[in-house]
């Protein structure tokens, strides 16, 4: 799976709209969906704020692994 695809699956499990996750990042909806829809490539930093607040693994959202694991306690 590729990772706009996980992050959109991601997002629509958390029952979250696009605007709720873009406050987050603090980017415009229309970013985000660019994101969502793989026009825009997610920044790193971004990708690791939603693996934080969602709880999965960087292998996870970034759809490099299927196996849901929890982001790294330190």
């Amino acid at each position: 799976m590729k990772y706009n695809e996980r992050i959109r699956e991601i997002r629509e499990d958390n029952s979250l709209t696009q605007q709720k996750v873009a406050d987050l990042l603090n980017i415009g909806q229309r970013t985000y969906a660019d994101y969502e829809s793989g026009k825009t490539r997610i920044p790193i930093d971004n990708l690791l704020i939603l693996a934080k607040y969602y709880n999965v693994s960087m292998d996870y959202i970034s759809g490099a692994s299927n196996v849901l694991t929890e982001y790294p306690k330190k």
